[in-house]
Formats: structure tokens, sequence, C-alpha cells
């Protein structure tokens, strides 16, 4: 399992829960010793440009300090994604997440969606050919959703309340080029939302896991999105990538 990191993805880019100071600390702790870690560069403007529009990439390049941030997050996917192509599992420990980005707006801490962009790229260079995007982040992930809308190549699903919606799902569907996980933490009990284990991350993981190895080549890599108790957060990644790797 490669974990994608860039000591950038430390620095305080803005005033949003995801960029407090110290928000990652105790998750690369918790990994850094478990697993290898790989270091990627900033996405290019023409990879942001496959899902953003160009005035959306203007409109976040006017705060340079934001801009290098969110590039880099997106090149994070990026790389992650490249790892999943080559047979290796990846985890994409990067800041600022996306999952709320659309191509000419964005909200939610999120300013492009690291998710669409890394999965659009395989697409456009003949890499892959169809995709699914499990999201399991507390929120549901509208820029995602937003970006394939009407897209038969990629599929979106927002996990619901329980493994066993999640379960019930991948057993309905058939399979993928590419499985690729926005992986928020913020369901975690001791985070926003207040319902899901260590142990329930693990199950997903599992969960995902198999589903990969039997309908996506066990292509597969995941990265983050929520997740705001400092504290807490290493420990539910360790516990989901305990599952998926």
């Amino acid at each position: 399992m490669n974990v994608v990191f860039h000591e950038r993805y430390f620095d305080v880019y803005s005033g949003d829960p995801a960029s407090t100071e110290g928000r990652l600390d105790y998750a690369y702790k918790a990994l850094r010793d478990r697993f290898k870690f790989v270091t990627p560069e900033p996405a290019g403007e023409k990879d942001l440009l496959l899902v953003h529009t160009l005035a959306h990439v203007e409109h976040v390049k006017q705060d340079g300090r934001l801009f290098e941030a969110a590039s880099l997050a997106a090149g994070g996917a990026i790389c992650s994604s490249v790892a999943a192509l080559a047979g290796e599992p990846a985890f994409g420990l990067i800041r600022p997440p996306g999952h709320h980005a659309s191509p000419n707006s964005c909200w939610g801490f999120c300013y492009f969606n690291n998710m669409a962009i890394a999965i659009k790229r395989l697409i456009h260079r003949g890499e892959i050919v169809k995709a699914l995007i499990v999201d399991f982040d507390l929120h549901f992930g509208d820029g995602t959703s937003n970006t394939f809308a009407g897209d038969a190549s990629v599929l979106y699903h927002h996990m619901g309340p329980s493994q066993r919606e999640l379960q019930s799902f991948l057993s309905s569907i058939g399979d993928f080029d590419m499985l690729g996980v926005s992986a928020g933490f913020d369901k975690g009990i001791a985070d926003w939302g207040g319902t899901l284990s260590d142990e329930d991350y693990r199950q997903i993981g599992r969960v995902l896991k198999r589903f990969s190895e039997e309908k996506s080549h066990g292509r597969r890599f995941a990265i983050l999105e929520g997740g705001y108790n400092h504290n807490t957060l290493g420990n539910s990644i360790v516990s989901f990538l305990e599952g998926f790797e």
C-alpha cells in the first residue's frame, strides 16, 4: 500500500477547518512507519482543466497560496491513481479535500475536485474506460456528482448509513476498470457524524477491497476527504487501510 503525501499538506492555506494547524499531524505519525510513502507533484493546468472551467481555475489562482495547495492535492490524487493503475493500491493523505468542487464552483473547504481530476485523467489518456467512485464521507459529494452527471463512463455512489447498504449496492453492479474511494472520516464516532467506529471503517475497507479484486482487476485507490478530529483521524485511516490494502 502506497501512501501519497507531501510535507506541504501540513501548510495552513486558508481559515477553514480542513486547513487548521496540526490537522494531519497524528494521521501522518500513525501511517509513516506502516506504509510506503510516495511524494507527488502538483497537478498541471491541463489536468485541472479536464474537470474545471478556465474561469474557475483562474478564480482559485487569485490566492497564490491556496492555488498551490489545491494543485498539490489534485496531484496527490493523480499520483494515487497512477499507483493503482500499476496494481499498487494507494491512499492519498491530502489536503485540501475536493468532493464539493464542481466544474465551475466550489464550497465546503474544497477548491479542485481531486478525485474527479484523477479519474478524468485516466480516461482522457485511454488508460481506463469505466470507473466507479464510492464516497463514504458524511456529506454527499455534489461536486463529483455534478462533474460526472450524464457520463456513462463513471458511476458515483455516496454510501448510505451502513456497510450493508454498500455491500448491497456493490453486489448489484458490474465490472469497472478502476475503483476510486472518496474517504471521508467525519462520520466517525468522535467526529461530526458520530456514527462509525474504527472497526466499521476496517470493514468498509474490506468490502471495497473484495469488490475491487472481483470487479476492477484489483485496481483501487482512496483519497482523504472529510475528517476533522485531529486526535482520532489517524486511527480511523489506519483501520480503513488495514481492510483496504
